[in-house]
C-alpha cells in the first residue's frame, strides 16, 4: 500500500508562486525529486499553457509522457469536475485519453462521478473514491456497486483549521465505516495538512503531501518544493507512527 503519495500541483496557479510546477517538464522535474525524496506514487493536475486544469487528451498526454520519462511510480490524475463541469462532457473527455494514467481520482459527490468511474474501471484505469469531508459522499459511496471495485478511498478532509482538521478527519473515518473493505488514503488541505498527515501516522493509513495540499512547512515556512514536502511529510508520519 502507498504510503506517502505526492500531489504536485493541484489547482495552484503561477500566482502561488514559482515552486508550483505548471508545465509538463517542470511537473517531471518536481515528481522526479519527489520520487527520490521518498514519494511511492505521483498525482497530478494537467494543465494547459493558461495554467488551466484540463481533461482534455492533449494536455494529459504529454504531461504523462513527460513524468513517467522521470519516474518508476504509478502515476495517477484528477478528473474534478471543476476542469470539466459538465457530467456528459467530463465522461466524453474520459473516454477519449489516448494516454491513460494509472489511477485516477474521482469526487464522489460530484455530479456523474459514478458514470465515471465506471468508464475509468472500463478502461483498465484504476479508480480512487475521493470522499470528501461536509458532503455526502460517504453515504453515496457506501451506497455504490462500484465501491468493491475502486483501488482506495481518498478520504479528503476540507476542514481547514489546524485546531479542528483532527476532529473532522475522525468524523469522516466513522463516516466511511468499513470502506467496502477498500484501503483508505487520509489527507488535510492548507492549515489541516499537518495535523491530518500526523493522524494518517498514527492511524497506519496511507497520506499524501505536496503543493496541491499545502504551501507550507509545518513551522509555517513557505515550502520551495514538492520534495521539501516530502521529506518533511515522510518525517512527521513517522514519528506519528512510532509515537502511537
Amino acid at each position: 500500500m502507498v504510503q506517502v503519495q505526492v500531489c504536485l500541483n493541484g489547482r495552484h496557479s503561477a500566482a502561488d508562486g514559482v515552486a508550483v510546477p505548471l508545465s509538463p517538464q517542470e511537473l517531471a522535474r518536481s515528481a522526479a525529486e519527489a520520487v527520490a525524496a521518498g514519494a511511492t506514487e505521483v498525482h497530478v493536475h494537467p494543465k494547459t499553457p493558461c495554467g488551466h486544469d484540463s481533461l482534455s487528451p492533449r494536455v494529459l498526454a504529454p504531461t504523462l509522457e513527460a513524468i513517467r520519462a522521470r519516474v518508476p511510480v504509478p502515476v495517477g490524475v484528477t478528473t474534478g469536475a471543476w476542469a470539466e463541469p459538465d457530467p456528459a462532457a467530463r465522461l466524453d473527455r474520459v473516454f477519449s485519453w489516448s494516454v491513460l494514467p494509472d489511477f485516477a481520482s474521482v469526487n464522489w459527490h460530484e455530479p456523474g462521478a459514478e458514470e465515471v468511474a465506471a468508464q475509468l474501471l472500463a478502461l483498465g484505469v484504476a479508480v480512487e473514491a475521493g470522499i470528501w469531508s461536509g458532503t455526502d459522499a460517504a453515504a453515496r459511496f457506501a451506497a455504490s456497486p462500484l465501491g468493491p471495485r475502486v483501488l482506495r478511498v481518498l478520504a479528503e478532509v476540507t476542514d481547514p483549521a489546524p485546531a479542528t482538521a483532527e476532529a473532522s478527519a475522525h468524523r469522516l473515518l466513522a463516516d466511511l465505516g468499513d470502506a467496502h473493505g477498500r484501503p483508505v488514503l487520509l489527507h488535510g488541505e492548507e492549515g489541516g495538512t499537518w495535523p491530518v498527515l500526523r493522524l494518517a501516522g498514527r492511524l497506519g493509513l496511507a497520506t499524501r503531501i505536496g503543493l496541491e495540499d499545502t504551501l507550507f512547512l509545518p513551522d509555517g515556512e513557505r515550502a520551495l518544493s514538492n520534495a521539501q514536502l516530502v521529506v518533511e511529510g515522510s518525517a512527521q508520519y513517522g514519528w506519528a507512527q512510532r509515537s502511537s
